[in-house]
């Protein structure tokens, strides 16, 4: 285990990151995340499958992973695993019935595109503001699996996300996340700011 967080430049691992947020239906709001990472599909499917890698990056991980199965994530979310296509697409669902969580791996330029879509209830905010509560966790969880997959030593992850420098992805990913709100026209500047507001406030809490 490490005993300082490897270094990294925060706003470089923000800017590889692409954000966008829609209404998917009339009771659902989407986060799509996405970046490419220098890694075959096959390499990026085991770090987000295989217990003992996602353990090394996220958090640990057990269940009866298959499709049809559920899984949990230790101290976090568990659910059930609606879809699972090796080197392709796994979908689950994520603390409950009504979060799901999309993962698609598809190949760019030598390396693989992940894009992440997590569908969440409108009525976390009562409006597309409600891809704050969900997107900036996932934007550190992806600079993480970045280092991962560069063969970085993060030590506990649990660790390195108390840290200050992962402190600064999550600030940078909680404006970034605004803006893309703003952008999708989903929500109004007040509500934007109501979430923004709920959100430093439970990760005060944290």
């Amino acid at each position: 285990m490490t005993d300082a967080p490897p270094p990294f430049d925060v706003q470089a691992e923000l800017a590889a990151l692409s954000r966008a947020v829609r209404r998917t239906d009339r009771t659902t709001v989407t986060a799509t995340l996405t970046r490419t990472f220098p890694a075959s599909a096959d390499a990026v499917w085991a770090a987000l499958t295989e217990p003992d890698r996602v353990a090394a990056w996220f958090y640990p991980l057990s269940g009866d992973l298959r499709r049809g199965g559920t899984y949990q994530l230790e101290g976090s979310m568990g659910g059930r695993i609606r879809r699972c296509e090796p080197g392709r697409r796994l979908e689950v669902t994520f603390g409950m019935k009504q979060s799901t969580v999309d993962v698609r791996l598809t190949a760019d330029d030598g390396g693989t595109r992940l894009e992440l879509a997590h569908g969440v209830p409108l009525a976390l905010a009562g409006s597309g503001a409600a891809a704050l509560y969900v997107g900036p966790g996932w934007d550190g969880a992806l600079v993480v699996l970045g280092l991962h997959l560069a063969g970085i030593e993060v030590g506990d992850p649990l660790v390195l996300a108390s840290t200050p420098l992962m402190a600064k992805v999550h600030d940078g990913a909680v404006d970034a996340w605004a803006e893309a709100v703003v952008a999708s026209g989903t929500a109004t500047a007040e509500q934007v700011v109501t979430a923004r507001g709920a959100v430093a406030r439970a990760a005060t809490q944290a």
